[in-house]
C-alpha cells in the first residue's frame, strides 16, 4: 500500500482550510484516511500551520511520499530538517543525543525569523494606513481653480445685469 502525505481540503467556497493526513495513495483526495498530522490555513496571514512533525517525521520514514505543497510545509516546519538528522544518526554520522539539540536551535532560529516578518508587515500596514489617513485631500490643478473662479464671476456679473434689465423694466 504506497502512502502519501497530502492536503484534505475543507472550508467552504474561497474559504479554503486544509488537514495534513496520511492517507493510501488510491483514496480520494477528501475520502477515508490512516492518520491527520496537521492542519493547514492559508487565509490568514500568515498562513497558520499546525503539525505534528514526530507523526510526519515517522510517517516520512516509513516511506510516505509527501504531495509538493505538503512537501513545502513539511520543510517550513522542520520535519524534512528532522528525518535528515535522524538518516545521519542511522549512518553513524551524528550522534542521538545531538538531533534534539540542534533541532530545537533550528527551531527558535526560525521561529525569530517568523516573529520578525509578522512584525514587518504589522508595520508596513500601519505605516500605509496613516499615510492614508494623513494625507490631505487632492488639490485641484491652478488652471482649475481660476477658470472655475472666472466662471464664478461671469455667472455674477450675468446674473446682476439681468437684475438691473429687469428692474429698469419695471
Amino acid at each position: 500500500m504506497a502512502t502519501r502525505l497530502r492536503l484534505q481540503r475543507h472550508g467552504a467556497k474561497g474559504a479554503p482550510f486544509y488537514k495534513i493526513v496520511a492517507a493510501d495513495s488510491r483514496a480520494k483526495r477528501d475520502g477515508k484516511y490512516i492518520e491527520q498530522i496537521g492542519t493547514y490555513n492559508p487565509t490568514s496571514v500568515p498562513a497558520t500551520i499546525i503539525l505534528d512533525v514526530d507523526k510526519a517525521v515517522k510517517w516520512l520514514q516509513n516511506g510516505a511520499e509527501p504531495t509538493s505543497t505538503v512537501k513545502a510545509i513539511l520543510s517550513y516546519k522542520g520535519a524534512m530538517y528532522k528525518k535528515h538528522l535522524l538518516r545521519g544518526v542511522a549512518l553513524g554520522v551524528v550522534k542521538a543525543e545531538d538531533v534534539e539539540t540542534k533541532f530545537n536551535e533550528w527551531a527558535t532560529h526560525k521561529e525569530g525569523k517568523v516573529l520578525d516578518h509578522k512584525t514587518n508587515a504589522e508595520a508596513k500596514k500601519k505605516e500605509k494606513h496613516a499615510s492614508i489617513v494623513n494625507a490631505p485631500a487632492k488639490a485641484k490643478p491652478v488652471a482649475e481653480v481660476a477658470q472655475e473662479e472666472a466662471t464664478t464671476e461671469e455667472t455674477t456679473e450675468t446674473t446682476e445685469a439681468s437684475t438691473e434689465t429687469n428692474e429698469a423694466a419695471e
